[in-house]
């Protein structure tokens, strides 16, 4: 234990001056700070046929320098020989983001809607964790790991959320 310890402290005073260099670049959220972010994703088969596409965009607002809400839209669209199919989402939350530099770790939870073809109209609920890395003080890279649960009353979150399903998002990102 006391190895491990003098080897976690070593590591931070190793990367202690790389953050306070960060931090004089400005990477640092301010209250009034907004950020857009765009993922998408596809496949098919080799005949290109089966083709599934997806897209999702979201709108953040902080409210501190750790405090973001936002609202996201995603949108998937699938053709196969048998018919077509859409499904969307939309989803309000709300993130805390810790402030490391260059490296911005989150924690946060979602609510929306789940619509479209082929599926019954349901809410969404869940937690999400995620974290962003800025290639410059505006654009980053970041990556999401949501848990979503599917409701349709009060009584189906709590029956619910042992039958959730975990929801992975790489993006680009733009703030403002």
């Amino acid at each position: 234990m006391k190895k491990l310890t003098m080897f976690l402290v070593g590591i931070l005073l190793i990367l202690s001056p790389l953050m306070v260099h960060a931090q004089a670049e400005d990477y640092r959220y301010v209250p009034g700070n907004m950020e857009f972010t765009l993922s998408g994703s596809g496949t098919h088969d080799e005949n290109f046929d089966g083709t599934v596409l997806s897209v999702e965009a979201g709108l953040g607002y902080f409210l501190t320098t750790s405090w973001e809400v936002f609202l996201k839209q995603g949108f998937a669209f699938a053709d196969f020989d048998n018919g077509s199919d859409w499904i969307a989402s939309t989803r309000g939350g709300v993130n805390y983001n810790f402030n490391c530099g260059r490296w911005k770790p989150l924690i946060g939870a979602t609510v929306g809607w789940l619509y479209g073809d082929d599926v019954k109209d349901q809410g969404i609920l869940g937690p999400q964790i995620g974290l962003k890395y800025f290639a410059n003080p505006s654009t980053f890279i970041y990556g999401l790991m949501e848990y979503q649960f599917l409701f349709r009353s009060g009584s189906d979150v709590t029956d619910n959320w042992d039958d959730g399903r975990f929801i992975y998002t790489v993006g680009l990102g733009y703030r403002w």
